[in-house]
């Protein structure tokens, strides 16, 4: 039960979930059974979804009739990409494109929660894609049905060929952080689908949460401190000086992990592998000596807080490496994050009732209401 006064719901348990477990104490996270580690580097995003939505792995049948199911619902409709262009046009923000779009894809669509999970997690590449490419006076791609749904990411933002170790390293970063507990944008899409709203409806609220600095913002200051430094001599130097003005170095410490986030584990070794094949290899052994430095003079500094390398520095690592500009840090995130979303807006309403906490007031009490103007009729 909560306290009195408790803010921010803070350690209350507001659903049973079998989705995804994170343990802060051991630096765990489990999705479905399979410890992150296990999983991310080694799965097709496919197969995550198979999981997550229907509690198993997909056999080689489900597995082929998934992705193809998948890879046809990749058209956008015609109101959404008018609406990307009227985005595009008007400058708007990434996230706020990605937000309005999404609230399109129920137009001219039976309502299934099932067929909206799909639809949502097929759309969200062709979106984030379209809209990039709008916004610096290119046309969008055409979609195509014979690429995974991490190399069409990528073509959809890029076009031309995609390299195996660059859509593995996307594919192991919408593995990792697919999932992760009952985050804000996640509650956000709970609550709303607890209603007996749909699905489209609890995605486009998750996304508006997401969008927030508090919840979905920080990888690329992570990486903007990296080319801060610039050097590796210069390491220590520039740290020091920012924890003295009282800044946070970003990419370190979470509010949930006392130990190392389990899922900088897993992004370190994939951009340890892409960086070893492609990519800028002195950023990488740059962001490799910051890391070190800053987790040292952490700990030196702040003995009673653990404050190790989280998700966000190496997202930021491995997404700039993979091309992707940082105003699409985030709404890649989000093509990952749908996919939790949706899977959590299926179980809720499957087994979840109406989520209606309390809360409690700290207002006046007594007040009386006195007109101060006589009515003269």
């Amino acid at each position: 039960m909560p306290t009195k006064g408790q803010s921010g719901l803070q350690d209350v348990i507001a659903a049973s979930t079998r989705l995804s477990r994170v343990d802060g104490e051991a630096g765990r996270l489990i999705l479905a059974g399979y410890a992150v580690e296990e999983i991310a580097p080694r799965a097709e995003f496919e197969q995550i979804a198979h999981l997550l939505w229907y509690g198993r792995l997909p056999d080689s049948r489900e597995l082929t009739e998934l992705t193809a199911d998948l890879s046809s619902r990749r058209r956008l409709p015609p109101p959404t990409l008018a609406l990307l262009r009227e985005a595009a046009r008007n400058s708007v923000p990434a996230m706020d494109a990605l937000r309005m779009a999404a609230a399109t894809l129920s137009m001219g669509r039976p309502e299934s929660p099932d067929e909206d999970a799909r639809t949502l997690v097929a759309l969200f590449p062709t979106i984030v894609g379209a809209f990039w490419r709008l916004r610096n006076g290119q046309e969008p791609l055409e979609p195509r049905t014979d690429l995974s749904h991490a190399e069409y990411c990528l073509h959809q933002m890029f076009g031309g060929p995609i390299g195996k170790e660059q859509a593995r390293g996307l594919e192991t970063y919408l593995n990792t952080v697919c999932d992760h507990g009952l985050n804000a944008s996640t509650f956000v899409a709970r609550v709303i689908v607890s209603t007996r709203s749909d699905l489209i409806s609890a995605v486009t609220g998750a996304v508006g949460a997401l969008k927030g600095p508090l919840h979905g913002g920080a990888p690329g200051p992570a990486l903007d401190m990296v080319f801060e430094i610039g050097r590796p001599e210069r390491a220590g130097e520039v740290i020091l000086s920012k924890l003295a003005r009282g800044e946070r170095l970003m990419g370190f410490g979470h509010r949930v992990y006392r130990v190392r986030d389990p899922r900088a584990d897993v992004l370190a070794a994939a951009a340890e592998r892409f960086y070893a094949t492609g990519g800028d290899r002195e950023l990488y052994t740059l962001a490799r000596a910051v890391e070190k430095v800053a987790v040292r003079v952490l700990a030196e500094r702040k003995p009673e807080r653990r404050l190790d390398t989280n998700v966000e520095f190496y997202t930021a690592l491995l997404l700039h490496g993979l091309g992707i500009p940082k105003e699409l840090f985030s709404p890649t995130f989000s093509i990952a994050r749908v996919l939790g979303w949706t899977a959590h807006c299926l179980e809720q309403l499957r087994d979840g009732r109406l989520i209606r906490p309390k809360s409690d007031y700290i207002g006046p009490l007594g007040l009386r209401f006195e007109s101060s103007t006589a009515n003269p009729n």
